[in-house]
């Protein structure tokens, strides 16, 4: 029993414990991960729903102009040709999607702009 106590006091104690300093905070893995628009294809679920967007991969902006786009979105109608960036294929679930987005009508709280563009070959990142 004194032995089983003197661990347990041991343990409580903890000497090999890092250093608060040398914890990982949230705020740094949170600044770590952002989003990288260059990165995005295959099938994308885009939700509308304010409730769910922590639950989303990331925040959007669909822009009216092409110019300002951060990327420009082909619409494939197959999910095995979505296999580029810029190519999405929009799906109906978001259980089936790879990225779930959700669609802000705020520019300046999304994480990137998006434009569809009619023309297969113009789909892709912008050179920033």
């Amino acid at each position: 029993m004194l032995p089983t106590f003197l661990l347990s006091g041991l343990l409580a104690l903890n000497p090999f414990r890092p250093a608060p300093a040398e914890l990982p905070t949230p705020l740094a893995a949170a600044v770590a991960a952002s989003v990288d628009p260059c990165r995005l294809y295959g099938s994308v679920y885009l939700e509308t729903d304010p409730r769910r967007r922590s639950q989303c991969f990331g925040v959007v902006y669909q822009e009216p102009e092409e110019a300002f786009a951060d990327v420009l979105v082909y619409q494939e109608t197959n999910k095995l040709f979505a296999d580029k960036v810029g190519l999405w294929y929009l799906t109906d679930s978001r259980d089936f999607a790879d990225y779930v987005l959700f669609v802000t009508d705020n520019r300046n709280l999304a994480d990137f702009s998006f434009h569809y563009t009619k023309a297969r070959a113009f789909a892709g990142c912008r050179k920033q």
